[in-house]
């Protein structure tokens, strides 16, 4: 079952169905849409595509919110995987294009990889929109996929690619139904992985992805997802560490301290920095405390620091300096460090 989410699409809708039409997938396909009370054309279009997509053997089933305000992305994924009756869920927005063999390549990973959620690889539109978040989707490595998943980047395979068997999507249980500014596919991601679920890319590109202002993902608050990801990682990472130092003795690494819970602002040993001018004050206080005396953190140079290490500091935007520091201590990432950027 193909899954799309519609809310005031219309725009988007023909390259996006013509996509599903496409499909060089040879067994049995549908596509589930639910129409999350568009006030644009989208009815139209979906009704257009409904015969179209039938007479070519898709059954296509959609459903609808009619009232006056829509209930948001969780809601109208988890009403189009309700009606719909596949084995598997391919999970599609409605302003992105698929390509041909994508159905087909990823139900072959996903017969391969029962308990995963399979993405792919992207090509952006327009092309340098996010040029480091999509050289990070496509170029993440199969143990990165596992590591790399407290970033700020969000889910290490990104939603509209996932593909997964409806009998592990409800293992999970559903999307979060909380509406705008919920971060639906985080909170699955992560439910995900804490039930012992794996994710696996496939290595061809099978998805035009578009970046544009109306984009759901623009409703969630950055501090929403900050939390959450705090939160992730101290249940996932933190509670079996005893001690860590926080790589970046800047704003980012002050700010991962003040939101740690107490315990875990115990653990940090130190932070650690390049900047000298840093380094030469010696150490942060941290003022907020209610403690008496406040707490006062040593602040030392990577090399004299001791791992294993939270890192904050951005991938891929140092000219290469920080990937080079870091590759010279010969740490091992997911055991030594995580990087939460």
């Amino acid at each position: 079952s193909v899954i799309v989410p519609v809310h005031n699409s219309e725009c988007w809708l023909d390259e996006c169905f013509k996509s599903v039409w496409e499909q060089d997938f040879k067994e049995t396909m549908e596509l589930s849409v639910f129409n999350d009370a568009s006030k644009d054309g989208s009815a139209e279009i979906i009704e257009k595509w409904k015969i179209k997509l039938e007479d070519a053997g898709v059954p296509v089933v959609v459903g609808s919110n009619d009232s006056s305000q829509p209930r948001g992305v969780g809601f109208a994924k988890n009403q189009a995987i309700i009606q719909s009756s596949g084995a598997y869920l391919c999970f599609l927005d409605s302003d992105d294009v698929m390509m041909p063999q994508r159905v087909r390549l990823q139900h072959e990973a996903a017969i391969q990889h029962p308990n995963s959620i399979i993405g792919c690889q992207v090509r952006r539109e327009p092309l340098k929109s996010t040029e480091r978040y999509t050289r990070w989707i496509n170029n993440l490595t199969e143990e990165q996929l596992l590591t790399q998943v407290f970033t700020s980047h969000g889910p290490t395979v990104i939603m509209p690619t996932w593909f997964c068997s409806r009998e592990w999507f409800f293992h999970v249980g559903k999307f979060d139904e909380g509406g705008k500014g919920v971060p639906e596919d985080l909170l699955f991601f992560y439910k995900h992985i804490q039930k012992g679920g794996e994710v696996f890319r496939v290595d061809h590109c099978l998805l035009l992805y578009r970046y544009h202002p109306q984009a759901a993902t623009h409703s969630v608050l950055e501090g929403t997802i900050w939390n959450h990801r705090v939160r992730f990682l101290e249940e996932r990472v933190l509670s079996s560490w005893t001690s860590f130092t926080i790589w970046n003795a800047g704003k980012q690494g002050k700010k991962l301290y003040r939101s740690l819970s107490p315990a875990n602002r115990k653990k940090v040993t130190a932070f650690c920095d390049v900047d000298e001018k840093k380094i030469t004050k010696g150490f942060y206080t941290y003022e907020e405390s209610e403690e008496r005396p406040k707490p006062k953190i040593p602040v030392c140079h990577f090399r004299d620091a001791t791992p294993p290490f939270i890192i904050c500091v951005k991938l891929d935007l140092t000219g290469e300096a920080f990937e080079t520091n870091l590759n010279t201590l010969n740490l091992k990432e997911g055991v030594d460090y995580y990087h939460f950027n």
